[in-house]
């Protein structure tokens, strides 16, 4: 099941077996979260914790002992583990006997963060478990979530304000809930935000200071590009920081503009977060192919300058800022 369905599953009793699989780390923690509340009530005798890292061949036992215990003043015991990715004959030997007729007054939690696809056992296949999808969230669930937190806040907020939130932290929900908190603890109960107040509170995604930064590049505004760039080398970034971050970004643009691929498969191919492909694919296609091309060219030729000592990090980046802004345009693109 997807997360959003999950807290509602809790109105009908807890699962005797949960499989928490993906790599959206606020979705497992507050699921775990979800668990304790609604059934631990004293965590120190009634939940245990384990590394599947530690637990291979015949120490598995001891994962499946501690799943058979009961609870002593709690609703439910939970035992969690994280890491598990058994293998066949392990699954056998050890787990099946488990799966297939666990204890019920137990919650065995299993929190993973990439599929067992390789790794041995597939676990989603196993008898009474329960899959929950911790994956990124599409834009219209993680919108629909900033939009409900506020209004349990009685904070007043626009389509807009809640966008803003997901652009700036590229969707990633583990950081679109500690800013929110932030923008709600800045409102008020019963507050209201505007656009600009997400610009002044919410931090932007190091990522997202790319997109902008390209954006600009793309609309020939040098104010735009150079404020940006100010504010990166205010957070620490030096020369060599700044040269790396656009050529790498533009060779990503790049990239995207050539893969045939959906977001999703993109991401995988890329190791980037889908939601990053998609604003990277809007970005891109405000440039010609070969202007991508050209410019990921011009800053990598810079970054090898400085490496081969023939330029100075200052004069690279110069040299850069001056290429991609103007010996690059579109005129010059042939």
């Amino acid at each position: 099941m997807k997360f959003v369905l999950f807290k509602k599953s809790l109105e009908e009793g807890a699962a005797p077996i949960y499989l928490f699989e993906g790599e959206e780390e606020y979705f497992k923690a507050r699921g775990e979260e979800m668990l304790r509340a609604k059934f631990i009530a004293e965590p120190a005798l009634d939940a245990a914790a384990y590394d599947g890292a530690e637990l291979k061949g015949g120490a598995l036992r001891s994962l499946v002992s501690a799943a058979q215990s009961f609870p002593f003043v709690s609703e439910k015991r939970l035992v969690k583990v994280t890491g598990l990715y058994p293998s066949e004959r392990e699954y056998a030997a050890y787990l099946k006997d488990y799966f297939e007729d666990p204890q019920p007054s137990t919650i065995l939690l299993i929190v993973n963060s990439a599929s067992s696809k390789g790794r041995g056992f597939d676990l989603k296949k196993a008898p009474n478990v329960t899959f929950v999808d911790c994956g990124r969230a599409d834009e219209e669930t993680v919108l629909r979530w900033i939009f409900t937190r506020f209004r349990r806040e009685r904070v007043a907020a626009d389509t807009e304000v809640c966008e803003r939130v997901m652009r700036y932290c590229l969707g990633d929900m583990s950081r679109v809930a500690g800013e929110t908190e932030k923008l709600i603890a800045y409102a008020g109960k019963g507050g209201r935000l505007i656009g600009e107040d997400v610009d002044e509170i919410v931090y932007r995604d190091t990522d997202y200071k790319m997109y902008e930064m390209t954006e600009a590049v793309a609309l020939g505004n040098y104010t735009k590009y150079a404020s940006v760039m100010a504010e990166l080398r205010a957070k620490g970034a030096d020369e060599m920081n700044l040269l790396n971050a656009l050529c790498s970004y533009f060779r990503t643009l790049f990239d995207v503009s050539v893969l045939r691929q959906s977001d999703a498969a993109a991401a995988s191919s890329l190791g980037m977060k889908e939601y990053a492909v998609k604003m990277s694919r809007r970005r891109a296609s405000a440039f010609a192919p070969v202007r991508l091309k050209k410019c990921f060219l011009s800053l990598n030729a810079a970054v090898n300058a400085v490496k081969q000592g023939r330029l100075t990090p200052e004069g690279a980046l110069l040299r850069a800022n001056s290429d991609i802004f103007f010996a690059l345009r579109p005129n010059n693109d042939r």
